[in-house]
């Protein structure tokens, strides 16, 4: 029996002049036999990309990776911990305090790279290297696969030769862009880079499926696009640029187009299904509070919604910065929270300028689609994946974040490559191939020297506050750093300088933010350790009222009462604050032994020998084998009259802690 044919025969490297459209097929076009060996160059691209990022192998776990991995208890249960990774929102097994996930609008299923991040958790531990190591690795993937998908999807309408060239042009840039360090040097950012593969993935199989007409091909297309939304929602976007390549680069019907992209719907449809499941399909609406909803306002003394037209105005702002980062990626960083981003109206002529470079962007690109060239695919591409997150209907939290144009800028490098590939063919493609080298040479460069300031939290954060001076979050990050530091300084004089400048970024982050209650805390432990002990008690306070249920929080606050009830005592001699700040103590935490040996302390100094007494019984309770609370309960009762119950306690006290005596005789 005579084996049967595919529907449509693979293409040639060199397909006929007829297959190609005229309006954009380059009338002769003979590479440079370098570039025709697909087997090499995705060997070179790949090891280009793992170069580029190979000095953050040495970081630490830094940013977001603490949602993820080092502070997210189902990856650190390992392989044990998958079931409660697929079960659950990604957000949960981190911000598990009651209402805190519900800040995140929609909530977020992301589990395939968790459940990679557990598998790793399991082999090594806390230990960054490795998950570095499969960040980069994942990254270098993506720029391989997304070189074969160009040329794949290329060469048909253009020949083997022009969409080798182009195919490989748009993947440098794209490995060499330093706007992707924040995806790739934070380890959290393997969701993005693992959508991008996935989804190339699909498109790339969707072609081969067209080309060959076998099935298993579209199979395959279901199930990558499907392990790209179980990494993140935003692979919904494909299941337009899917189709609208297949209408660029295939001559393929309405029912053709249908029937390809048919199963990838399927994939998402049961994606989807399985997302609001755990979810409990449960969409949100913005939170009132600005870290989780930058479109706020104050008016008056409560927080409003930006109106319709300030919160376009501001986005369109933010578009306008991400096409400015992609032409010229300087200054970067990873923070563009409240206020980094200000509000901005149609009176902004930053903001008139973007929205007139989008809205011209999308009528040039789709008025010539008939022409089916790359530079307007590139575009379209660009437009379509950046939608999902540009805030127009789904928030994503912030303003913006240069991770959330990883996608998209995979349009614009095939658009940049097609345009200096159409100069170059019209001229010398030494010439082009120069000026890219220059390009990649430059951002190379960039990215490798970007890649240093995510070492630490330290080095990341101090040197993205002099770029994002105005976002409350990373003055307060800053703030926490610097608090965390000087807890383990030895030196008085150097501990105190450290505190000191922790509690200026908490005031710039309050300053920006009066209502951030974060910052609140951060600046209550530094005046605590300061001993402004009415600053450290008014802030924590102050982040009660701004609506932390932490029992912690009330911890701290009932410490602050009892040493500043201390010190007023102490050093004051002022009994009546002592005496309201160390009762407001009790109150809070009544288990705390110290509290109510102080107590006892303030009662005998003032003569008030049985209120001491009674004190010092309930500071004995709790701490039955503290010498000292002993010998002052012994002392107690001397003063109460009772020498020999006194002397009882002296005498246990002294046998727990012999220098005690010495006390005694004094």
């Amino acid at each position: 029996m005579a084996k049967s044919q595919p529907r449509r025969s693979a293409p040639t490297s060199r397909p006929a002049a007829k297959t190609a459209s005229p309006a954009t097929a380059p009338a002769a076009f003979t590479a440079p036999p370098f570039f025709t060996r697909i087997g090499l160059q995705t060997g070179l691209i790949f090891a280009f990309a793992f170069l580029l990022y190979a000095n953050t192998l040495s970081n630490d776990f830094v940013l977001d990776d603490a949602i993820v991995i080092t502070g997210n208890v189902h990856t650190q249960k390992g392989i044990d911990g998958i079931p409660g990774i697929l079960k659950t929102d990604a957000f949960t097994a981190f911000f598990d305090a009651e209402g805190k996930k519900s800040l995140v609008v929609g909530g977020r299923y992301r589990p395939l790279t968790l459940v990679f991040f557990a598998v790793l958790y399991e082999m090594v531990g806390a230990q960054p290297f490795l998950f570095h190591l499969f960040t980069v690795l994942l990254f270098a993937l993506t720029c391989a696969v997304l070189y074969r998908t160009l040329r794949r999807m290329l060469q048909v309408n253009f020949g083997g030769d022009y969409a080798a060239v182009l195919a490989w042009m748009a993947a440098v840039l794209f490995a060499a862009h330093p706007i992707h360090t924040e995806v790739v040097a934070n380890i959290k950012g393997c969701d993005e880079i693992a959508t991008l593969l996935f989804s190339l993935g699909a498109l790339w199989s969707v072609f081969k499926a067209y080309d060959t007409g076998k099935t298993q091909w579209v199979v395959l297309a279901a199930l990558s696009f499907f392990l790209a939304a179980l990494s993140k929602e935003n692979a919904v976007t494909f299941l337009l640029v899917i189709p609208l390549a297949l209408y660029f680069f295939r001559p393929a019907g309405v029912g053709r187009v249908i029937s390809l992209s048919a199963p990838l719907l399927a994939a998402f449809a049961v994606f989807f299904v399985i997302r609001m499941q755990i979810l409990d399909w449960q969409f949100g609406k913005p939170p009132m509070e600005l870290m989780n909803n930058p479109y706020l306002k104050i008016v008056g003394d409560q927080w409003v919604p930006y109106s319709p037209a300030e919160k376009l105005a501001t986005i369109f702002y933010t578009l306008g910065k991400y096409v400015w980062l992609l032409i010229f990626p300087h200054p970067l960083t990873h923070d563009y929270y409240p206020k980094q981003v200000p509000m901005q109206t149609f009176g902004s002529p930053a903001a008139l300028l973007s929205m007139a470079v989008y809205i011209g962007l999308a009528v040039w690109a789709i008025r010539g689609i008939q022409k089916k060239d790359p530079v307007r695919f590139g575009v379209l591409f660009y437009l379509l994946t950046l939608s999902i997150v540009a805030n127009f209907v789904f928030p994503v939290g912030t303003n913006m974040g240069e991770r959330f144009v990883f996608m998209p800028s995979a349009g614009f490098c095939l658009a940049v490559a097609a345009l200096l590939l159409q100069w170059g063919k019209n001229g010398n493609l030494r010439t082009a191939l120069t000026v890219l080298g220059v390009i990649t040479a430059l951002w190379a460069i960039k990215t490798v020297w970007r890649n240093t300031a995510w070492a630490t939290n330290e080095k990341l954060f101090f040197t993205d506050v002099s770029t994002s001076d105005n976002s409350a979050k990373i003055h307060n990050a800053c703030g926490g750093v610097l608090f965390d530091k000087a807890k383990d300084v030895k030196d008085p004089a150097e501990k105190e300088k450290i505190y000191r400048e922790s509690l200026q970024h908490a005031d710039k982050a309050i300053q920006i933010y009066p209502n951030y209650r974060d910052a609140y805390i951060t600046r209550a432990g530094d005046r605590f350790y300061l001993k402004d002990y009415d600053g450290a008690v008014a802030d924590y306070r102050q982040a009660l009222k701004l609506g932390s249920n932490d029992p912690k929080i009330k911890t701290y606050l009932g410490i602050a009462l009892r040493d500043g009830g201390k010190f007023y005592g102490e050093k004051k001699g002022d009994f009546a604050t002592s005496a309201k700040m160390l009762n407001e103590s009790w109150q809070i935490n009544n288990t705390d032994f110290e509290t109510a040996r102080l107590l006892g302390v303030l009662n005998g100094v003032q003569k008030k020998h049985l209120e001491a007494l009674e004190w010092f019984k309930k500071a004995g309770e709790l701490a039955p084998d503290n010498a000292s609370v002993l010998y002052d309960l012994g002392t107690a009762y001397h003063n109460a009259g009772d020498a020999a119950k006194g002397n009882e306690y002296w005498q246990k006290a002294i046998e727990k802690d012999p220098t005690l005596g010495q006390r005694k005789q004094q």
